[in-house]
């Protein structure tokens, strides 16, 4: 249920603008093809059995001829990088991680409901803010508007509330920074945030 007015109920702008262009999805791949693995968002698990994600991962480690990824809960992985500090790291071996990619040939099919593999972690394409109930918490991506000349895509932002009318009549999510986000758990400092068009924000 969503509480976003109905499709004829949007501004034109809304429902044109920015339609045309979705950000790249995320795909997952192995992290044994990768070389750099310090601060990647990753995913571990086992074939056939799930998937934990919500993590970021360093380089990797040998011991006793095994090859292991040291992996972190991204809460704590921000706080050390943030505060400068030392945390104990699990490690998980290496044929047991995939690493977030983000990449193009990631789009969304019509149909919301698809069945997937358990060979490895499903990939995941980008979906419409008005697409999706209560994407408080959710990482979302800022897509550039016609205003933005830079025109790259913004990440590691996640979404502070759900969708509202704004000052001038825009339907907006309020976003924050990542890293603001989880400083917000850890030391209960509230995250400065930016008032955004839901337009031309997406669900990573």
């Amino acid at each position: 249920m969503t509480d976003l007015p109905a499709g004829g109920d949007f501004p034109d702008w809304d429902l044109l603008a920015g339609s045309e262009r979705a950000p790249a999805g995320i795909e997952l791949v192995p992290a044994s093809i990768l070389r750099e693995l310090r601060g990647r968002r990753a995913v571990i698990g086992l074939p056939g059995l799930g998937w934990r994600g919500d993590l970021r991962i360093d380089d990797v480690v040998v011991q006793a001829s095994r090859t292991y990824v040291p992996a972190l809960p991204e809460q704590e992985w921000y706080r050390a990088e943030a505060e400068q500090t030392e945390v104990f790291a699990p490690l998980v071996p290496l044929e047991r991680v995939w690493v977030e990619r983000v990449s193009s040939s990631v789009t969304r099919s019509g149909d919301d409901f698809q069945l997937v593999s358990l060979d490895a972690p499903p990939s995941r394409a980008p979906r419409r803010i008005r697409d999706v109930p209560g994407v408080t918490g959710r990482r979302v991506v800022r897509v550039p508007g016609p205003e933005d000349k830079t025109g790259r895509d913004q990440r590691d932002l996640r979404a502070v509330t759900e969708a509202y009318s704004g000052v001038e009549g825009d339907i907006c999510v309020r976003v924050c920074r990542e890293v603001d986000w989880y400083r917000w758990a850890w030391s209960g400092q509230a995250p400065k945030t930016l008032e955004v068009p839901i337009h031309l924000l997406w669900v990573e």
